[in-house]
């Protein structure tokens, strides 16, 4: 749920700013941050309950180690169902059952998908943004943020259409 950028000051010195990214199961970014002045562990209340106000049905969210405290531990199983919030050190017998139970493991297995999100982002160019400021700094992640969810609806048509294509050529052999 998490990602680094750098954008310019006004000064036009690069400084690295986090942002934070949520994604659904179908991979699209629902939901963005740009953390200036805030961690990760700071910001997991409130992102997940701006996420729960646009789309009611989520229910389910991986975090990473960084997201991990107490108030996060308690207070987000009260505004989503399935929390994966994986703790910081050593675990109690009860806290490494809990994270080695199939489903925190099958959740966890899915969280490598935001970590490959990040990085297309970064690939992308988020990684340096040639804009001046937090604010041009924050409309860039935001248009990275749509131009990686359209890239996403094209890589799902164009799997459609190949299997479409593949369909049509097993009709044309069983015919001929």
């Amino acid at each position: 749920m998490d990602q680094q950028g750098q954008g310019r000051s006004s000064g036009g010195a690069w400084l690295k700013v986090k942002v934070c990214i949520v994604k659904d199961q179908l991979n699209f970014i629902l939901h963005h941050r740009v953390m200036q002045k805030a961690t990760d562990d700071q910001i997991a209340v409130s992102i997940i309950e701006e996420v729960r106000r646009r789309f009611p049905n989520f229910s389910a969210c991986s975090f990473d180690k960084g997201f991990h405290s107490p108030f996060n531990q308690e207070k987000l199983p009260e505004i989503i169902e399935n929390v994966y919030l994986p703790r910081k050190g050593k675990l109690s017998a009860i806290n490494k059952e809990i994270e080695n139970s199939p489903a925190f493991k099958a959740a966890r297995r899915k969280h490598s998908a935001v970590e490959s999100s990040i990085n297309a982002l970064e690939n992308h160019g988020l990684d340096r943004c040639p804009d001046h400021g937090i604010k041009g700094f924050e409309r860039y992640v935001a248009l990275a943020v749509v131009a990686r969810n359209i890239q996403i609806i094209g890589d799902m048509l164009q799997k459609k259409d190949l299997k479409k294509l593949i369909r049509q050529e097993k009709k044309k052999r069983i015919s001929a």
